[in-house]
């Protein structure tokens, strides 16, 4: 599966939902709308728009960390840090994801109900500069010790999508390499025949 992970503050050009549609059409499967800065009403509005130009797309839209949202647009999942799912038990009988940044976290994640795991981050990013990545060996780590599936961020490019699903994710997530790019449905689409190659 190819995520995408919102961010417009990165944009380049076109609006949000132009990058979304584009993207889409590439074959993005899932779209986390993450943008933690708004209040309910703007995050709503978005949502709202992102679902109508996703509708009958086969694509999920999860909203990460704002669980009224997630409820009151009937979004496909709802997403959440790790530390937020443990303090808050979020109210949310639907697709759960958390991510996860150790193989504790992971274990405890999946306990107390998530349906996947965003595991990070995995690669050097610029959105994580100065942090250590985590590596392929954290992948495997965490499979070996969960059963519901993994998906891989941080750093991850066209040249290193085999190398991690080699070590068994079930999908990955990007940011700024859709976000910021000339073209969105071309960079999706690239990313999409690489999982479909790599699968």
């Amino acid at each position: 599966m190819l995520f995408l992970i919102t961010n417009r503050k990165i944009i380049k050009k076109d609006t949000l939902l132009q990058i979304i549609e584009k993207a889409v059409a590439g074959g993005v499967d899932a779209i986390i709308l993450r943008e933690k800065d708004l209040g309910y009403d703007e995050l709503y509005k978005i949502a709202e728009e992102i679902k109508e130009k996703i509708e009958g797309k086969n694509t999920y839209l999860i909203i990460n960390g704002n669980l009224a949202v997630a409820k009151d647009i009937k979004a496909d999942g709802y997403h959440v840090g790790f530390h937020d799912l443990m303090t808050e038990k979020p109210d949310w009988n639907g697709f759960l994801g958390v991510s996860v940044h150790s193989v504790e976290e992971a274990i405890l994640a999946e306990k107390n109900g998530a349906r996947y795991l965003l595991a990070s981050h995995i690669f050097e990013t610029a959105c994580k500069k100065g942090l250590e990545p985590r590596g392929i060996d954290f992948i495997k780590e965490i499979k070996v010790y969960v059963n519901i599936p993994v998906i891989a961020l941080g750093g991850i490019k066209l040249e290193n999508v085999e190398e991690v699903f080699g070590v068994g994710v079930e999908g990955i997530a990007v940011m700024s390499a859709i976000m910021c790019a000339d073209d969105p449905y071309s960079v999706a689409n690239k990313f999409k025949n690489k999982i479909c190659t790599a699968l």
